[in-house]
């Protein structure tokens, strides 16, 4: 191995910084809702177009699949992935380059991911005859919302033709500051589902309680029971949550609905008991209602698996970085309650989702995402589109050292 690699990448990031910055900032103003992102694509497919790399678009409806060969382009494959959906939430910073999309925000700093792999693209362009093997990048729509982009686009035969040894994204995080990324290996993100239950009662007036089947009440007791499947069901090492943040009832302060809606979300990491959990909400909540004389009807929507990061790819990973940043730069997570659909290209190839700092406390840039306030460091760029670069580079050449 050439030994200015290295210094041959850092120094591209670096040239590189502000014409990601700059388009970071152009997907940040025009931000858009899962499966909608058309504009979005329209950009990636223009830049790609630029940079020389071959592509395709239209895959999982709006997602855009690049393609850069290096020498020997059948012989490996790795695969690069960003996800490209928004959020329906009202930006709040003043910036100059603040959403234009009224109600809608990258508040997951998936704009972020999508400049740092158009960077890395273009590094790995210019490398090309650095590597053996193929890289695929994907850019995936709908993240943020189910079934998710990632099942669409492997239905449609993403990871295949070539097919990729391995698949490696990134994800930003507030908790590290720019400059440093962190992951785990193993179990790392929960899988999710979505829970919907219709309480029904009998409404009237809240003067008279005993002419009425209250509906509040009774979802009242269901919300607080549920917590018991998690503390008295679940296996105590076996991170479960059972959580709801909407409960609606369309009364008043005189008026009992004659029905109320909850919507909530459960988080685990086993298959076996997220099977069971769905059962056992679904017995729990009918049940009560039932025996005080209302009735519930309860759907589980079906979500995202749990992210399992391969170990051998991700210690392989930590290794690379540390080898680039510095190995105080590079850290090591614990286990998060949150989802991916990432998970689904964990369950078909060895995979590593791995986590790059954008905070500056300093500076004030710290809020945490799917907030209004959340505003990366844009520092950040350099370190990911490099990160990514280098070990893409370093994964392909590596039965030739």
């Amino acid at each position: 191995m050439n030994p200015d690699l290295k210094q041959q990448i850092l120094s591209l990031a670096v040239s590189l910084r502000e014409e990601v910055i700059a388009i970071r900032r152009h997907l940040h103003q025009y931000p858009e809702l899962s499966c909608r992102e058309e504009a979005t694509a329209a950009f990636i497919s223009q830049k790609l177009t630029e940079y020389g790399i071959s592509h395709t678009t239209g895959v999982g409806v709006t997602g855009v699949v690049g393609r850069i060969e290096g020498k020997k382009p059948g012989s490996r494959c790795i695969a690069l992935r960003a996800d490209m959906d928004a959020l329906p939430i009202e930006e709040e910073n003043d910036l100059p380059f603040r959403s234009l999309h009224p109600g809608v925000m990258h508040a997951c700093g998936h704009d972020v991911h999508m400049a740092n792999l158009l960077g890395a693209a273009k590094i790995l362009q210019t490398l090309r005859d650095r590597f053996e093997g193929t890289v695929k990048l994907i850019f995936q729509p709908s993240e943020e919302t189910y079934p998710g982009g990632a099942i669409r686009m492997i239905d449609q035969g993403v990871l295949e033709n070539p097919r990729p040894s391995h698949v490696i994204a990134l994800h930003v995080i507030n908790t590290l500051k720019a400059g440093e990324i962190g992951m785990r290996s193993g179990a790392y993100m929960a899988s999710t589902d979505e829970i919907f239950i219709t309480v029904k009662g009998k409404g009237g007036h809240a003067a008279t309680p005993s002419q009425v089947i209250d509906p509040i009440l009774i979802a009242s007791h269901i919300v607080v029971a549920l917590q018991q499947i998690v503390s008295r069901h679940a296996n105590p090492v076996t991170p479960t949550v059972v959580s709801f943040g909407r409960i609606t009832g369309e009364g008043r302060t005189n008026i009992i609905p004659p029905e109320v809606k909850l919507e909530g979300t459960i988080r685990t990491y086993d298959e076996a008991w997220r099977k069971e959990i769905h059962q056992r909400i679904i017995t729990l909540a009918t049940g009560l209602a039932s025996s005080m004389g209302g009735s519930a009807d309860v759907v589980v929507s079906h979500g995202y698996p749990f992210l399992y990061n391969d170990p051998d790819l991700t210690n392989g990973i930590f290794q690379l970085s540390s080898e680039y940043l510095g190995s105080e730069n590079v850290k090591e997570l614990e286990q998060r309650m949150t989802a991916e659909d990432f998970a689904y290209f964990a369950r078909e190839l060895p995979s590593c989702l791995f986590r790059l700092g954008v905070a500056n406390r300093e500076t004030g840039l710290c809020s945490n995402i799917h907030t209004a306030t959340f505003d990366p460091d844009e520092r950040s760029l350099e370190t990911g589109m490099g990160i990514m670069a280098w070990v893409t580079v370093k994964l392909l050449m590596h039965n030739e050292e």
